[in-house]
């Protein structure tokens, strides 16, 4: 079943706004659940885990910077036919 348009929108938002943040809350928890490792170990967890979040995501997030496709396009002509 595909997303329309104005629903990938308002998914995107969801998924930004809210599991956004709690992924990352996750992520800081699980990361700390170790021993502190290297910060340069750290930043990779990190970076692993900052793409991997995106990846189930991926569907939704596609095209919503876009254009709405389904929207019906502006007419910039009047009655008589010449630019107004």
């Amino acid at each position: 079943m595909a997303l329309s348009y104005k629903a990938r929108r308002r998914w995107s938002l969801v998924i930004l706004l809210i599991g956004l943040p709690l992924y990352i809350v996750v992520a800081v928890n699980l990361v700390d659940m170790f021993e502190r490792p290297s910060i340069w170990v750290e930043f990779l967890v990190y970076v692993g885990l900052g793409v991997v979040w995106i990846l189930p995501f991926k569907f939704v997030f596609l095209g919503v910077g876009q254009a709405d496709p389904d929207a019906p396009l502006p007419d910039d002509h009047d009655q008589t036919g010449r630019n107004g």
